[in-house]
């Protein structure tokens, strides 16, 4: 077994689309077949009205906003991001915030309700946890992982 793809429906497939070129940088790998695009990233859009008549349910059936799943990326610049997103008034679900390990993450909201996460690459973090004087032994001690994982991932030019 392997998965495929990631399905959203959604109301309004042409300002999906648009949505995800913009602000995730996502390519259309396959233009509209059957009422879905498919996006880079194994990111299927599907319409709405598609997908009422394939699991052969109503309206009142499909709840759109929920906050029980996300897709979830990675970014060098966490900064510039957030600036993208304030260029296109993109609705959060909550600021950026540092989590415990030291990632910087922001929640946002797709056009119709789905909860996307943008947080900083590992590198990213190590780099800049490493610049506010961390040393690799309490960067493997916040971050949990082993000082080999540190040292490779610092140290590698990808």
């Amino acid at each position: 077994m392997k998965l495929k793809n990631t399905v959203f429906i959604v109301n309004d497939l042409e300002q999906s689309k648009k949505f995800y070129k913009q602000i995730l940088g996502l390519k259309v790998l396959l233009v509209e077949f059957n009422g879905s695009v498919t996006l880079t990233s194994g990111i299927v859009l599907q319409s709405k009205e598609v997908w009422k008549e394939l699991i052969h349910k109503d309206d009142q059936d499909i709840i759109m906003l929920n906050h029980a799943a996300a897709l979830s990326f990675e970014t060098e610049d966490i900064d510039a991001f957030m600036l993208l997103l304030d260029q296109y008034q993109v609705t959060l679900v909550h600021p950026p915030k540092e989590g415990a390990w030291g990632q910087r993450v922001v929640r946002f909201y797709d056009p119709d309700g789905h909860i996307i996460e943008v947080g900083e690459s590992m590198r990213k973090i190590m780099k800049r946890l490493l610049s506010q004087g961390f040393s690799y032994e309490e960067l493997a001690h916040r971050l949990r992982v082993p000082l080999d994982y540190i040292k490779q991932i610092t140290e590698s030019n990808s």
